[in-house]
């Protein structure tokens, strides 16, 4: 269903379990980003009724997310860190396309938002499916789950409101461009790294 280029290797759960603790300070910020992100994309497309309804609803969540992830840190003696620097979504980011017309820009910043989903959710699978933890095995699958939600809606929206744009073209484009760039990520406990 995502179609991405490079699956994550297994053993980046290792990494993961060598450090619980920042691998859960990083996951709670990155859901904070993906709330943030959505009402950026409500702010600045704000007459499109149906995405604004949509997207209020997935930035609720993702702040749900957020909630539950500090529970886990807290309920396990764990403290918040700092906001950590994404330096995938960073790279990413690179690949939008910043000039052009509006709406070009504003299907780049769905697609955008679509890949960060699509290979979050490939790495809770990940999770899911090899942490020894159970409760984080159980927590990981959910959110996997919800996460493909989110890549459906993010690239559903795309397509709709990408008229006279070749929107499979340019997820192709990126997909191709992620499957590159991931190669250099894969050995921190973080959730894109």
């Amino acid at each position: 269903m995502l179609h991405l280029k490079l699956e994550t290797d297994p053993r980046w759960v290792t990494i993961v379990e060598s450090n619980i603790e920042e691998i859960l300070t990083d996951h709670a910020w990155c859901e904070q980003k993906a709330a943030t992100n959505a009402i950026t994309i409500i702010t600045l497309n704000s007459e499109h009724e149906e995405l604004v309804t949509e997207l209020l609803a997935l930035a609720k969540e993702e702040l749900e997310h957020f909630q539950m992830v500090h529970e886990i840190i807290k309920k396990r003696g764990y403290t918040l860190g700092r906001e950590r620097k994404d330096h995938y979504v960073n790279q990413l980011y690179k690949f939008m396309n910043k000039g052009g017309n509006r709406q070009q820009s504003f299907v780049d910043r769905l697609l955008f938002s679509a890949m960060i989903e699509a290979r979050s959710c490939e790495r809770f699978k990940l999770l899911s499916q090899r942490i020894k933890d159970e409760e984080l095995s159980k927590f990981y699958h959910d959110l996997m789950i919800s996460e493909a939600g989110h890549y459906t809606t993010f690239i559903t929206f795309a397509r709709q409101y990408g008229t006279g744009i070749d929107v499979d073209k340019r997820w192709q484009e990126l997909v191709a461009f992620e499957g590159e760039l991931i190669k250099s990520y894969g050995e921190k406990e973080s959730i894109h790294g």
